[in-house]
């Protein structure tokens, strides 16, 4: 029986605070236990406390997760809760992610001060945006757009907006719903034009191999439709070296039993762009995104690849 609270370890940003709590709360409708059993453990990551350049100069994704897996690989934590997308593709050895919940609205949410959608924002307009897939996705869009680095805490981004710094941003709209502030976008950018990053809107909790209680206390809450999707973009992700150095885009869905999938690669630049759609049972998911990756990865070339490092 286990006596002691399980320790949740979260990053201490409000949206990753509500994240931990949404997971706490679901684990305790689940099993019957009372919120005592439960302490949420906010830790620091290099990724919050370094705001003022892209991911991709300092060390990529996983700067909002090391932190949080030593805490993990020590024992300190029972098990982490992330922003899915926010996960680099090779974990730890000893860890997975072996939850998720159901998965949010996978939109970008487009939030102007000047235009209602992205397609009317006037000629040579600013947009905000620290992600290189959103940043090649708007300048396939829109070449004659600037798009400059814009990172920080959602409401540090839209209040850089209000004061002025760029004519737009893009936010993803499951974080925006998270906080309650679904009254924020514009627009929402249709997924078949403006595909998402793997595995967003998607909550993952990531624990230790082997550590039975905790699978036994998880499973009650992992959405098997969502971690079959984000399995397989992922997968995708892996295949061609996903980090924050390239823009890649993918999307799965379960639709009566069959997993479709939606995968995107492009040039920083957003001129050259090959896609591919894949589809088949859900319980291949791993399968069908790696080899939508591997036929992608044929189609462009290797020199489609050379100078995203």
């Amino acid at each position: 029986m286990q006596t002691k609270p399980f320790r949740i370890g979260t990053r201490g940003s409000p949206l990753a605070l509500a994240q931990a709590h949404e997971t706490r709360d679901r684990l305790m409708a689940a099993h019957g236990l009372p919120e005592t059993m439960f302490e949420v453990v906010v830790l620091s990551t290099t990724g919050d406390r370094i705001t003022d350049r892209a991911l991709s100069e300092i060390g990529g994704k996983g700067l909002f997760t090391q932190e949080l897996e030593d805490g993990l690989l020590s024992g300190d934590l029972d098990f982490a809760v992330h922003s899915s997308k926010d996960m680099p593709t090779l974990l730890p050895e000893g860890l997975y992610l072996s939850a998720f919940l159901p998965r949010e609205d996978v939109r970008d949410a487009f939030v102007s001060r000047t235009a209602p959608t992205l397609m009317e924002l006037p000629q040579g307009a600013t947009v905000g945006s620290s992600s290189l897939r959103r940043q090649a996705l708007i300048r396939r869009l829109r070449p004659d757009i600037e798009v400059v680095i814009f990172r920080g805490l959602v409401e540090t981004r839209l209040r850089k907006l209000a004061e002025g710094q760029v004519d737009a941003t893009l936010l993803a709209y499951a974080g925006l719903k998270r906080l309650g502030r679904e009254n924020v976008p514009t627009a929402l950018l249709d997924p078949r034009d403006f595909p998402p990053a793997p595995a967003q809107g998607a909550i993952g909790i990531e624990s230790r191999i082997g550590d039975a209680r905790t699978d036994d206390l998880l499973a009650a809450i992992n959405h098997r439709p969502t971690f079959e999707a984000v399995t397989c973009e992922r997968a995708f992700l892996g295949v061609l070296d996903g980090s924050c150095r390239t823009p890649i885009a993918g999307h799965a869905r379960i639709d009566n039993g069959t997993l479709h999938f939606h995968g995107m690669i492009l040039t920083p630049d957003g001129r050259r762009v090959h896609e591919i759609e894949r589809s088949g049972p859900p319980e291949e998911a791993a399968a069908i995104g790696r080899e939508a990756g591997e036929a992608l990865k044929a189609e462009a070339g290797s020199g489609f690849f050379e100078g995203w490092g």
